[in-house]
């Protein structure tokens, strides 16, 4: 997780809404199966977009007001953050592919 930033209510205002990169945000917690199956890929893009891309991990269940100020009502879900502003969504597991997909039109 050396790429990554651990997103909670107190800091995420710094460093996903003033954040001059573009963020990916994955909203997840400890006992969803589902969002553990998707870490490693979560983890593996933080690595290969490092120095375009923040990448941050919001836990719900300590993180509630976050995750409801989003509407985060399944997870997991991933934000994509730019300029401050989401401007794609992802929920649930899904293949790399299509996150990648969704990152490149983010970065462009």
């Amino acid at each position: 997780m050396k790429d990554m930033i651990e997103l909670n209510d107190a800091n995420f205002e710094h460093e996903v809404i003033a954040s001059q990169s573009p963020v990916l945000v994955d909203f997840w917690a400890e006992w969803c199966g589902p969002c553990r199956a998707i870490t490693p890929i979560v983890e593996e893009i933080a690595g290969q977009y490092a120095g375009r891309l923040k990448v941050g991990k919001v836990n719900v269940d300590d993180s509630a007001g976050t995750a409801t100020r989003f509407g985060i009502r399944s997870i997991p879900s991933l934000l994509f953050f730019k300029d401050g502003k989401v401007v794609d969504t992802i929920i649930g597991a899904v293949p790399k592919g299509e996150i990648l997909r969704k990152l490149d039109k983010v970065l462009t």
